[in-house]
């Protein structure tokens, strides 16, 4: 509880939250050569240290995470330990997403076989600690077109009760939303939830254009009930009435916006603009495994770098309560 209020996270990538003495004792176990052998030694291959070039400069720190999911089992215990750190972390309900041929490649997985894993980590963790939790499929864009339907189809045959979403992320620039307008008519035809990553790039970005047409084939065309950062939205005020009409969420991730270098400063974020113009913007951390971060201290970020007063924070709680996409008990 934060407030009075539940504390919820609805953007969390469990395959970007592994912890680094997971991955030390994964690799011990399986004879995989690291770059150091302690948590401290290991700690700036597998986390950030300073802002990177980009989205996908950040998502080369994923390499380590991804490679010591040797087996299903590891995969198991992966979405496992993601729950009870939602739990450590006083979080209520936490949404927790992953995309099964990124956790899969790596080893030569089942991406099917992947998914039933993670289904059945989470749900033991949920047994184990006192969180509610729901689980979201990742198409990831730099797969391809042949590639996301083949990591839809793995989700479908893999999925538990838990898994009530799909998301679109990865590369936008060069596989932009239009791409997967087909894949989406059957997430909604399988009656699961719509997110997407849409417009995560630098304002006067010479890609800026891109991520505005991203965003709106995302809500126009896909689906999409929320929308993962969405920073390019605030330079056009249609798609923004678009976004509020139609009461779609917003995840921001302030910390992580940062370390991609797709928001120079705290104060530049477009977070404070999001709420004043009524969008229902929510708080979270992204990749917290590889951000070094918490989602109270995205709140203590927002109150003291962003500048949100104490009434905004309350509003990023009882806006993720509004669009999340399963209902708390």
């Amino acid at each position: 509880m934060r407030n009075g209020l539940p504390l919820l996270e609805l953007h969390r990538h469990l395959d970007g939250n592994v912890r680094v003495e997971t991955i030390l004792d994964l690799a011990r176990q399986h004879g995989i050569p690291l770059p150091a052998h302690t948590v401290e030694g290991l700690r700036p291959y597998v986390q950030v240290t300073q802002p990177q070039k980009g989205v996908m400069e950040f998502i080369g720190k994923f390499a380590w995470m991804q490679r010591v999911m040797v087996d299903l089992n590891a995969v198991r215990r992966i979405a496992y330990e993601n729950v009870a750190d939602a739990a450590a972390e006083g979080i209520d309900y936490i949404e927790l997403r992953f995309s099964p041929l990124f956790m899969a490649e790596k080893n030569g997985l089942d991406p099917a076989g992947v998914v039933r894993a993670v289904c059945e980590g989470a749900a033991q963790g949920v047994v184990d600690y006192p969180v509610q939790v729901a689980l979201i499929g990742i198409l990831s864009r730099q797969y391809g077109v042949d590639g996301c339907w083949n990591e839809l189809t793995a989700i479908l045959r893999g999925r538990g009760p838990m898994l009530v979403a799909i998301d679109l992320a990865g590369d936008e620039i060069h596989f932009p939303s239009s791409l997967f307008e087909s894949h989406f008519h059957k997430v909604r035809d399988a009656g699961l939830h719509v997110t997407v990553h849409a417009g995560e790039m630098s304002e006067g970005s010479p890609f800026a254009a891109v991520g505005l047409e991203n965003l709106w084939t995302a809500v126009r065309v896909l689906g999409a009930e929320r929308l993962g950062h969405a920073l390019r939205a605030v330079d056009d005020p249609a798609l923004m009435d678009w976004i509020g009409d139609r009461q779609i969420g917003i995840e921001s991730c302030p910390t992580s916006n940062i370390q991609t270098s797709t928001v120079k400063e705290y104060s530049e974020h477009p977070l404070r603009t999001f709420l004043q113009r009524g969008l229902l913007a929510t708080l979270n951390t992204d990749d917290p495994g590889i951000s070094n971060i918490t989602l109270e201290h995205e709140y203590h970020v927002a109150a003291e770098e962003v500048g949100l007063v104490e009434a905004e924070l309350t509003r990023l709680q009882e806006n993720a309560l509004r669009v999340a996409f399963s209902s708390l008990s």
